[in-house]
């Protein structure tokens, strides 16, 4: 674009002359290339076309206009009109307002993808999957019937599948396309497909089991194994994995696993195994020995356990036995029980419940006794006295108890004592040897009385005291003392006191009993450790009251001590005492 001057020969001749003014004329000429047939710029061309000035400056005002000046305004203003042009055609133009997005869905839920959009009156728009077309403007090209469009363009899948995963694509149809794509994942919640057992497992007792248990779902679901009621084989809860292995399987680990898969997707599943495990019979007993008296009725228990049931016989000695009216058998569950009704003494002995299936045979025996049972020390476990202690046992026997062997000792230094305890690897065998001598002859024990006519006692106890006697033994020397059970109790709970004397201050002593009625003797107590004390307290009558002394006489009775080396007898006369005698004759001594 450029401005030519252009003056006229009429103008040429009268330019020497003067008047009131005169008109230079330029004329535009727009390039080629742009534009000029608008307002704006016809009117910038006329107005450049012809510029008027006053005669008397004219001349010298138009040489000093610069030509680029003029040229700038009239680029400027073409330059604004086509960025205005442009700016009313882009707003015409079709354009998307949804985004491309990734969505998660669970399967069986509505699926709803957007696609809003502008300015798309003379466009087409589509969805599409790969190449499918799914819809074509507001047809639907798909044959899908869960397919269709909704509020617009906006896409509607219902009842979504696993197969529905995948990128959906919304498109306008304009000469370069222009789309934007949505990423649909689809939920699978947890689903158990197999189990490698089928969910039922035969072992023999000692075999390994392997169990697998194989999950589908989308995310891929973790497997656990558990066990009903119960903790696993290997004592955690839960196992982390999808195999389950069990080794040297018995009826212990036998039982309900579970396999479980999550993902955290809709509900957990889960699938059961039950795993049995076959073996010969197993047998516990609830007592190994029953104790009752004639008249009484007994139970004898027997805990099976096999796989399959085993059938159960019971044996007295080596004779079956058949139901009767004195003898019933009953079964529940594992539980066989042998009922004997008014026991004779002819019941007394020994018992057996024998179990057999296909897989083998058990035995257990069980002993129906007319002995007392093992007597229970229940004096204080400290004297008041630094000399002296009254010990005393209660016995629970269906028969009265004739006597009873008590045996004592000082606790030999380095033995620990432990509540009523001791622990004493020696204790045991050094008792059992003086306990073999309490059965013979007595030699190497001191017996009080068996002659005695009668003892005041309360509810079947009795009580003795080995008044004015002084003893004196080896540090590991057990003492043995026979008792008789006077008066003679016909309570089922009998018991006994007994006050020791001749012991040394601040000791420890232990000490075991045992009771005989006339079935026999009982086993022997386990070690009791008693102490003396520093220094005497006072005087408690209530001790001797409450273990059998009375307010009545006491007839004469004979203490005979034997020692480990030598014989010593002392003879020892009571006269009849009343409860103020004693207590005073036993401050005096």
């Amino acid at each position: 674009m450029h401005l030519t001057k252009s003056m006229s020969s009429s103008s040429r001749s009268r330019s020497s002359s003067s008047s009131s003014s005169n008109r230079i004329a330029y004329k535009f000429e727009c390039p080629s290339n742009i534009n000029c047939n608008n307002s704006n710029s016809g009117k910038m061309a006329a107005e450049a076309r012809t510029i008027s000035q006053p005669g008397h400056i004219h001349d010298r005002r138009v040489r000093n206009v610069p030509h680029i000046l003029l040229l700038t305004i009239v680029v400027v203003a073409l330059l604004f009109d086509s960025v205005s042009g442009q700016s009313m055609m882009t707003k015409n133009e079709p354009m998307f307002i949804s985004r491309s997005e990734t969505f998660k869905f669970i399967t069986g839920e509505t699926i709803v993808l957007p696609c809003e959009v502008a300015n798309t009156d003379t466009y087409v728009v589509a969805w599409k999957r790969g190449i499918a077309i799914l819809t074509a403007g507001s047809v639907k090209v798909t044959p899908d019937p869960r397919v269709r469009l909704v509020n617009g363009f906006n896409l509607q899948i219902r009842d979504a599948l696993p197969t529905d995963a995948g990128d959906y694509i919304c498109q306008i149809a304009t000469m370069d396309p222009r789309e934007i794509t949505h990423t649909v994942e689809i939920l699978v919640p947890p689903r158990i497909h197999h189990i490698s057992t089928g969910g039922h497992l035969q072992v023999k007792k000692g075999s390994s089991v392997r169990i697998e248990c194989s999950a589908t779902g989308n995310p891929m679901p973790n497997v656990t194994w558990s066990r009903k009621n119960n903790i696993l084989p290997n004592g955690e809860e839960k196992l982390h994995s999808h195999v389950l292995s069990i080794e040297n399987v018995d009826r212990h680990k036998g039982g309900v696993y579970i396999c479980t898969a999550n993902n955290r997707v809709g509900q957990p599943a889960s699938s059961q195994v039950v795993l049995h495990v076959l073996f010969s019979p197993e047998i516990s007993v609830e007592r190994p020995v029953v104790f009752s008296g004639e008249g009484h009725e007994a139970t004898l228990v027997c805990i099976v356990h096999g796989e399959t049931q085993p059938e159960v016989i019971w044996f007295k000695d080596t004779m079956q036995l058949d139901t009767t009216e004195r003898h019933i058998m009953e079964t529940r569950g594992s539980r066989h029980t042998l009922i004997i009704r008014k026991v004779h003494p002819q019941d007394f002995g020994n018992y057996s419940c024998v179990a057999e299936n296909q897989l083998g045979k058990a035995r257990k025996t069980l002993q129906l006794s007319g002995k007392p049972n093992v007597a229970v020390f229940n004096s204080p476990p400290i004297s008041q006295y630094k000399d002296r202690y009254n010990i005393s046992w209660a016995v629970d026997s269906h028969s009265p108890i004739e006597e009873y062997k008590l045996s004592f000792r000082k606790l030999p230094q380095g033995h620990e004592v432990v509540g009523n305890a001791i622990d004493s690897p020696s204790s045991s065998s050094s008792m059992s040897s003086s306990s073999s001598q309490m059965y013979g002859s007595g030699l190497h024990a001191h017996r009080i009385g068996s002659n005695m006519g009668g003892l005041s006692g309360l509810s079947g106890s009795g009580s003795y005291s080995g008044y004015g006697n002084v003893m004196h033994w080896g540090h590991n020397d057990w003492r043995n003392v026979v008792l008789p059970a006077v008066p003679v109790s016909h309570h089922y709970a009998q018991g006994m006191s007994y006050m020791v004397r001749g012991l040394d201050p601040d000791q420890h002593y232990e000490a075991t009993v045992q009771s005989r009625n006339r079935y026999g003797w009982s086993d022997l107590t386990n070690s009791f450790v008693f102490s003396t004390s520093s220094n005497d307290g006072p005087v408690d009558l209530s001790i001797f009251l409450n273990h059998g002394l009375s307010d009545n006489e006491m007839r004469d009775l004979s203490v005979t001590f034997y020692g480990s080396s030598a014989i010593n007898r002392q003879k020892l006369g009571l006269l009849a005492l009343s409860s103020a005698t004693l207590a005073l004759s036993l401050l005096v001594a």
